[in-house]
């Protein structure tokens, strides 16, 4: 990179430094022919990065990992991980990269990430590659998440490797640059529990403290402070998957973040017509991670992290176990809050609502909508025009969902309040395929349309009721692919 380059991008290596056990030196596999398809400019300003110089041959050759800034030392991360419920010991950054960690103008830490970016010493005989579609999914469904206001990792390029990639079928290549707030893993303290090394477990503790609960530190039990912050964080986090109708697809725990931040978009999809068994990957045939179950399955994974903080949490293992159930018993309690909170919300109704009376009126709902097969966004949006006086959706005429609406209406809900929550435009399942498709016919303009859209969800707009429709009729069951 040029001294100019350089000196504008500085990426700090603390992970790589103070994790060494952690991390394998690599590089990324050259790209053959390295195209930029897609930028993120917006994120690319709050990072403090120029989009002319990202857009240039250099700033391709930066996003593909194909030339880092002086000082550097991109690694691949070393994590264990139970995937649908199995322990694999040794995961780890297959097929993706952490080039280090940035600062942004305001000085807080971001990492920069690749994936797809060829095999590493985890690639497990895989090739290390990835798919376009799978990247440029990532990248909308991302942003969408964000504009959302659901704690994510973002997108901020897909680049085109000019290789194809062999899967049941030769697809075009891609590495996606990211960021997050940390790649730090549930699945990194199980790698880091299972060496038997405690003083590795503890640095690596310490590490995640200052890096996201400083607060934590100057706790009397701070690594149990760690794990309530965690348990907080990811109740928060599920309960805003659950009040948008979002499916992760693949909840093992190397997906689940220590930040309570989104992770690694690969079967995911938002749900249409509602129901609490909604299960769209192709891997998970058993509904493991079905819509419904990603509250419980969320208490499991952060069981299996309280498992691995005990020999930290104290040093008599009888109450280290104590005190990591009682902070664990605790989930179900900051669920339960955050998710009433939200629907309170969706609802419009004032905070003279008790919860005790939000959250029956919310459930039954919600199961009015499972029978009534309604699409999930849609009727929210709708309800709002309710709230004015406005006609009903033809569902509320059907008696046991008029009834509620009744009730509903005497609690007097706000419809402004409605419509900051209850977006009009999501990533659409079939919005995002046909993106997909014409991006891999090498148009792009139907992507850029929908990230468009997208960056304003909650801003209705003339011209744009396609965006706001739900699946087209006569639409089969969705299904994603994991997309590695």
């Amino acid at each position: 990179m040029t001294a100019s380059t350089a000196a504008t991008i500085a990426l700090e290596g603390r992970f790589a430094r103070e994790l060494p056990e952690l991390a394998v030196p690599w590089q990324a596999e050259p790209a053959p022919a390295p195209e930029l398809l897609a930028l993120n400019e917006p994120l690319a300003a709050e990072l403090g990065l120029d989009a002319g110089f990202l857009r240039s041959a250099e700033g391709v050759a930066f996003l593909t990992g194909a030339a880092v800034p002086d000082g550097a030392t991109p690694v691949a991360q070393a994590y264990s991980g139970h995937q649908f419920g199995g322990f694999s010991p040794r995961l780890g950054d297959g097929r993706a990269l952490l080039l280090g960690e940035l600062r942004d103008p305001d000085g807080a830490t971001h990492d920069l990430h690749l994936k797809g970016s060829g095999p590493t010493p985890f690639a497990r005989a895989g090739d290390g590659r990835a798919v376009l579609a799978a990247m440029l999914r990532e990248f909308v469904i991302s942003e969408g998440m964000h504009a959302l206001g659901i704690p994510s990792t973002r997108s901020l390029a897909v680049v085109t490797t000019g290789r194809a990639v062999q899967r049941e079928v030769e697809f075009p290549g891609a590495i996606l640059t990211r960021t997050a707030s940390s790649h730090l893993r549930v699945g990194s303290f199980q790698f880091a529990a299972a060496t038997g090394d405690v003083e590795l477990l503890r640095r690596l503790a310490d590490h995640a403290i200052d890096r996201h609960y400083a607060h934590a530190a100057s706790a009397e039990h701070p690594y149990l402070a760690l794990f309530e912050s965690v348990v907080k964080a990811q109740a928060s986090l599920v309960a805003k998957w659950m009040l948008v109708g979002f499916v992760h697809g693949v909840m093992n725990t190397d997906n689940v973040t220590i930040s309570g931040e989104t992770i690694d978009y690969g079967p995911c999809a938002f749900v249409d017509a509602f129901d609490h068994a909604a299960v769209f990957s192709s891997i998970d045939g058993g509904g493991r991670y079905a819509y419904g179950n990603q509250p419980v399955i969320t208490e499991w994974n952060l069981a299996r992290f309280a498992e691995t903080l005990l020999s930290l949490i104290d040093d008599d293992a009888d109450r280290a176990v104590e005190r990591a159930t009682e902070a664990l018993g605790d989930y179900r309690a900051h669920y339960s809050e955050a998710w009433v909170a939200g629907m309170r919300t969706k609802l419009g109704l004032a905070a003279t609502v008790t919860d005790e009376a939000v959250a029956p009126l919310a459930t039954e709902l919600l199961n009015l909508l499972h029978e009534n097969r309604v699409d999930f966004t849609s009727f929210f949006r709708a309800l709002a025009g309710v709230a004015r006086g406005g006609d009903r959706p033809a569902v509320l005429e059907v008696e046991a969902m008029g009834e509620w609406a009744g009730r509903w209406l005497e609690l007097s809900p706000d419809a402004g309040v409605m419509d900051r929550v209850n977006p009009v435009y999501i990533p659409r399942n079939h919005l995002v395929e046909e993106a997909l498709t014409a991006a891999a016919a090498g148009d792009m303009a139907p992507f850029d349309a929908l990230v468009a859209v997208i960056r304003r969800p909650f801003d209705e707009r003339p011209g744009l009721e396609r965006y706001a429709a739900g699946a087209p009729d006569g639409s089969g069951p969705y299904t994603t692919f994991c997309g590695t």
